[in-house]
């Protein structure tokens, strides 16, 4: 074995790494005019020592191995797999920015400069989105026995007024929900101002460093995003990262609490009610109202207990009506701020120091005019019938 003095690698010098000729070597394979011995040359080990570095000359990843000829293949399946695991996924937000500059008549050198993406990933993104097009064309001709191009398809959807465009995310409603919706509504719809201002608005959401692709794209007019057959309804949203909770009020917020943990309702009671929720009532007083969900951990006996002996009163709230709550627009504030941040955030830790300061960054006057603007929701969701409003 040979020491390379100035990577610090382990090299093999065996003669039975190189080629010799008319002989097979220990592991079956053939020699190769590539690997003869002559004087000076270095044996292709199949230890396959690599280092990797990024643009900046930043080592980011060093890998070797034993084991003869299946090294070389493993190495680079093991440097792939590396690397597309710490790839930044792209945000819809910022998905949909590269699709309008696109549609715009941009090129994707110009996109791929002023966004800082690779024009790889751009060129992918656009043929992605143009392939739904290509399937609509194949239908047609299938149907027509006439010869469609994608193109076509495409250019006379636009003229009519359809886009593709990603189905919305939302809960799905039952007429029950409906109705609750409905009641609380009404209750809440004369509201004065001085009467939100008593009210904190809560609730958790999950950010990651990878988002759901939601590859799948359906061609609408403009004006129908909210429209039942244009959405998609589930509740659950999975993916690893962050779990954050946050409260917002008139005049303040809280600080946002950021865990890698499922919220349960120990952590609740013990983190979220004592050391935050808490500290709101002694300084609101006793007209002090404390909104959150119908969350399992939320409703748990021992945060009721909790509520009661620190004299908080809990704001009814109709079940799975994320689209009531402003503090769902200052989560969605929080995305967007993270995902424009430059370099973004490649780790958790990057990413929970960004959540943090960019809490801190989102102006007070914009969560006002959210909490301002209960009123008008309101109205929204009665003259629905509370069925789901596109706030």
């Amino acid at each position: 074995m040979v020491l390379s003095p100035s990577t610090g690698i382990i090299l093999n010098n065996d003669m039975d790494n190189f080629s010799s000729p008319n002989i097979t070597n220990s592991f079956g394979i053939p020699p190769s005019d590539m690997n003869r011995i002559k004087p000076g040359r270095r044996p292709f080990s199949s230890m396959s020592p690599a280092i990797v570095t990024d643009s900046n000359g930043d080592v980011k990843l060093v890998i070797g191995g034993n084991g003869g000829p299946k090294i070389t293949t493993c190495m680079a399946q093991c440097n792939n797999r590396i690397v597309m695991a710490q790839r930044n996924h792209l945000d819809d937000f910022l998905r949909g920015r590269i699709i309008g500059r696109l549609e715009c008549g941009r090129t994707q050198l110009e996109v791929s400069k002023e966004l800082g993406i690779a024009q790889s990933v751009i060129s992918r993104l656009w043929q992605r989105f143009q392939d739904d097009a290509s399937d609509l064309s194949r239908q047609l001709s299938s149907a027509t026995v006439t010869t469609v191009s994608r193109q076509t398809v495409y250019r006379r959807l636009g003229h009519i007024g359809l886009y593709a465009r990603r189905p919305v995310r939302c809960v799905p409603l039952t007429a029950t929900h409906c109705r609750l919706r409905l009641t609380w509504s009404r209750e809440h719809a004369l509201w004065t101002p001085q009467q939100w201002s008593c009210g904190v608005f809560s609730d958790e959401s999950r950010f990651s460093l990878q988002s759901d692709s939601r590859r799948t794209l359906i061609w609408r007019a403009p004006g129908t995003r909210y429209h039942q057959e244009n959405t998609n309804e589930r509740h659950r949203y999975g993916g690893a990262g962050w779990l954050v909770w946050g409260g917002i009020i008139l005049g303040s917020r809280t600080d946002l609490h950021v865990q890698s943990v499922t919220m349960t309702c120990h952590i609740y009671r013990d983190v979220i009610l004592e050391q935050h929720v808490r500290l709101f009532r002694g300084a609101m007083g006793a007209e002090f109202l404390f909104m959150d969900d119908n969350a399992r951990p939320h409703r748990a006996n021992i945060v009721d207990e909790c509520l009661q002996s620190e004299d908080i009163i809990r704001m009814d709230w109709p079940a799975y009506s994320p689209d009531l709550n402003p503090i769902e627009h200052v989560w969605d504030m929080l995305g967007r701020r993270i995902a424009a941040r430059q370099p973004p955030p490649t780790s958790l830790p990057e990413l929970r120091r960004a959540l943090l300061d960019e809490w801190c960054n989102i102006l007070q006057d914009q969560i006002v005019n959210l909490i301002l603007s209960m009123p008008r929701l309101c109205k929204a969701c009665i003259a629905l019938s509370g069925r789901r409003t596109t706030y």
